[in-house]
């Protein structure tokens, strides 16, 4: 959803967005990698249990998701080669409408999970908590949103889920789940808010908390214009966590300057 080449295809009229498929793989720490190779039609496979992008792959055998990597990095290239394996606690079949038109989707499918990373190159492997989900839609999100932010804190059992959207005609959407130990999700009330610091690029980044709790930055993942992510130390639910945050400003991300910058992190194999 955030190709350059996508938006520039919809400016012309109807695209093809399977003519603009990609994997985008993030490592942070040391060493820190980041690939997001961008595909055409050609280079995709899938079925009702597989999905390939070119070299890389997605299996699901009805109890492991495993995902093969064999990308390239971006703006410097090197290889990145490895497996993930994720193992959902269970599988949530609730979608959430995010505009009152119902053309944007979203569903926390294993809101609770294991992750089991091996990688060659770079070498390293470890193993912990994961999270899988999936946004759709039938419309470009940067014409009907102007920014929305999402959290997610892990809890003894199971996690709490933050999403806020302000959508572009002026209405505001606060979503605020609790997800058990089984992965299964149910709405509780939208705890307080609160305003993280803004990122360097002034990126805001507001949240939720528990009343008479103030969360803190902790780690910045993500910096970029449009985008930040960051990991955040809150309290929800009663408990302390420590908990991914995301926040998206669509304004920043349509402007001419930011997706002429893209294919430096985005770079496009044609054939």
């Amino acid at each position: 959803m955030f190709s350059p080449y996508y938006a520039m295809a919809r400016r012309r009229g109807a695209a093809d967005p399977l003519n603009h498929s990609g994997l985008n793989v993030a490592l942070y720490g040391a060493p820190r990698r980041w690939a997001m190779t961008e595909r055409g039609r050609d280079s995709v496979r899938r079925s009702a249990t597989t999905l390939q992008l070119g070299p890389s792959a997605l299996d699901w055998d009805g109890e492991v998701l495993t995902i093969r990597i064999e990308e390239v990095t971006a703006p410097i290239p090197s290889r990145l080669r490895g497996v993930v394996r994720i193992r959902p606690a269970g599988i949530n079949p609730r979608r959430f409408l995010l505009d009152a038109a119902g053309r944007h989707r979203w569903q926390p499918i294993a809101a609770v999970g294991r992750a089991e990373v091996a990688f060659e190159k770079p070498g390293l492997s470890w193993s912990g908590a994961a999270y899988f989900d999936t946004n759709d839609g039938d419309a470009p999100l940067e014409r009907d949103f102007v920014e929305w932010d999402w959290c997610r804190a892990p809890l003894r059992e199971g996690a709490a889920i933050l999403y806020n959207a302000e959508r572009r005609d002026g209405t505001k959407q606060s979503l605020a789940l609790r997800v058990d130990a089984a992965a299964q999700v149910r709405e509780m009330a939208v705890p307080s808010p609160a305003l993280l610091p803004r990122t360097r690029w002034g990126i805001r980044r507001p949240t939720g908390v528990d009343a008479g709790h103030q969360p803190r930055v902790v780690q910045v993942l993500e910096d970029a214009p449009f985008y930040a992510r960051s990991v955040i130390e809150t309290q929800l639910c009663g408990e302390r966590a420590t908990a991914v945050h995301e926040s998206l400003m669509l304004d920043r991300f349509a402007a001419l300057p930011i997706q002429m910058m893209l294919p430096f992190k985005i770079p496009r194999r044609w054939v």
